[in-house]
């Protein structure tokens, strides 16, 4: 007889689905047994406001996480960018997959690159993050942009491009590439140019606290590196009080001598959206070993960066 199937839920879009069907497969590999897809809706997935408006945190995650402890799926799978810092009772990460590459992109008309765009030209994003940047980005290299607030899918946003609505779109790469996209993106944005949201490009496999034979079997996908990353990362999120519509970029990298792992860096900005100021910091240290150590990291970064004044630019602290 063959082993029941686990159930994975999974958010409806295209980009869910399809980083949902590469966690279906890895985690039929480590446990020999058929994983379905199991699609619920969430209120982020319904609603046509701005993400900023209907309190960002948590939206895509909510319904995921009442399946979850209903027990109609066995596992879920979340963009970790989507997911709320505080850890929620009774459920656990058990694993964070290694990442796919963290930076954002820009998909613009005539294959322009983000230096190249017209005078005036109006970009389009849904995060205060990105616009903060790309807003300082264009003040310091004398630029004239407008930021434009989009929603939708991958296919959504594309389509104010190729409909000459919108000069250019900023997208997370990682999102593009799983969805088989990547061949659209005319220019590549720098770390340096635009900070991505902490956990950006990074997956979080969630379960019940109380299935200690899946916890176990899901933790062999899970990226130590990547992992203390990721906490540093969402420790500075949590640390500054910011939820994930906050204008916040974060990004913990390896410095490597060689192939040793030496180092830790961890960067982290905040701006008002228009651009005009900018708290931009980072630290490095050694490799965090431990869950505490990566929090540590983040939280000592984040208090560094409130000291010079990155409370007064996050706009409505997230409660």
């Amino acid at each position: 007889m063959t082993e029941k199937a686990l159930r994975l839920g999974t958010r409806r879009s295209k980009l869910a689905m399809a980083q949902s069907g590469q966690v279906a497969d890895a985690v039929s590999q480590v446990t020999g047994r058929p994983v379905e897809l199991v699609e619920i809706t969430t209120y982020g997935d319904v609603s046509r406001e701005h993400l900023a408006q209907i309190g960002g945190t948590g939206v895509f995650v909510a319904a995921l996480r009442e399946a979850l402890l209903r027990g109609e799926v066995d596992f879920a799978v979340h963009s970790l960018k989507d997911l709320p810092t505080a850890q929620h009772e009774g459920l656990v990460v058990a694993a964070i997959p290694e990442r796919e590459d963290p930076r954002d992109v820009v998909v613009a008309r005539d294959a322009r690159k983000l230096t190249d765009l017209p005078r005036g030209a109006r970009i389009g994003t849904g995060a205060p993050r990105r616009m903060a940047q790309l807003n300082a980005y264009a003040r310091t290299h004398g630029m004239e942009i407008e930021t434009v607030p989009i929603r939708g899918n991958v296919d959504t946003r594309i389509g104010y491009v190729r409909s000459g609505e919108l000069d250019a779109v900023v997208l997370a790469a990682a999102g593009l590439n799983r969805v088989g996209r990547i061949d659209e993106v005319t220019d590549f944005l720098s770390v340096d140019t635009v900070l991505p949201a902490p956990g950006q490009g990074a997956l979080a496999i969630e379960c019940t606290a109380d299935n200690a034979d899946l916890i176990a079997a899901l933790a062999e996908l899970d990226d130590p590196f990547t992992r203390a990353a990721v906490t540093a990362e969402r420790s500075l999120l949590a640390a500054l009080e910011a939820g994930c519509s906050a204008p916040v970029g974060a990004l913990a990298d390896l410095l490597a001598d060689g192939q040793t792992v030496k180092e830790m860096r961890l960067r982290g900005v905040v701006g008002t959206t228009d651009g005009s100021t900018l708290v931009q910091l980072s630290t490095t240290g050694p490799v965090p070993e431990t869950h505490e150590a990566a929090m540590a990291l983040g939280c000592e970064l984040a208090t560094e960066m409130l000291a010079q004044g990155a409370a007064g630019l996050m706009g409505e602290r997230a409660h």
